[in-house]
């Protein structure tokens, strides 16, 4: 389990430095508002990853002992969805996370909904534990729930952590960032090789696919 572990924990890491509607409000509501502002807003978030979480792990226990064959199918679409933010990373026009918007100044309350409302209408979080989740649980192992638990917390854990750190310094690294655009072609790339590595591996993977629930 602790290969999975580190592995979901990878690919949240790319994940989480890729650009997306929760990192763009997250850094931009810090760079509006301040700190205080973007940490009140990522509780928000954190909270709608908790929503997801659940959902999508009652959700997978269900299809592991009901349709075996899910599995594969999830496998792939995992795969795909990597491959398609790791071309979004670096195709022509692409954006940085840290290319932030105006917003204008909230109460903490509502600071925090919105953060939450950002998370749940968000699709790349919905595809992220229903499709990638999957390819580090392993159904021979049974406890499907616990797994699936487990793997899920790893990737909050480290969405928090970078999420939290970027919301700090969100400030700071937007104005370092503007006058080098070399940089964020630079990270945008790095994170979309990565991406596109792991959408390989998982896809050509079928050591578990197989594997009896």
């Amino acid at each position: 389990m602790t290969v999975e572990l580190i592995g979901i924990a990878l690919v949240s890491l790319g994940m989480v430095l890729t650009p997306g509607p929760n990192m763009v409000y997250l850094v931009s509501r810090s760079i509006t508002q301040g700190r205080g502002a973007g940490l009140i807003s990522l509780t928000g978030v954190v909270l709608g990853f908790t929503v997801y979480l659940t959902a999508t792990c009652l959700g997978l226990t269900a299809v592991f002992a009901y349709v075996p064959a899910a599995y594969t199918a999830l496998k792939l679409a995992g795969a795909a969805y990597l491959l398609w933010l790791a071309w979004n990373a670096v195709r022509p026009g692409g954006t940085s996370a840290f290319q932030a918007r105006d917003l204008p100044v909230e109460r903490p309350a509502r600071l925090f909904g919105m953060g939450l409302l950002t998370c749940l209408l968000n699709p790349k979080i919905a595809i992220l534990y229903l499709s990638l989740l999957p390819q580090f649980i392993d159904p021979s192992m049974g406890h499907v729930l616990l797994q699936s638990l487990a793997l899920g917390s790893v990737q909050i854990v480290v969405a928090t952590t970078v999420n939290g750190l970027i919301a700090i310094s969100a400030g700071a690294l937007a104005a370092f960032l503007a006058g080098r655009p070399a940089w964020l072609r630079v990270q945008r790339y790095i994170m979309g090789s990565l991406l596109g590595g792991f959408a390989v591996l998982m896809a050509t993977d079928r050591s578990k696919a197989l594997a009896p629930a």
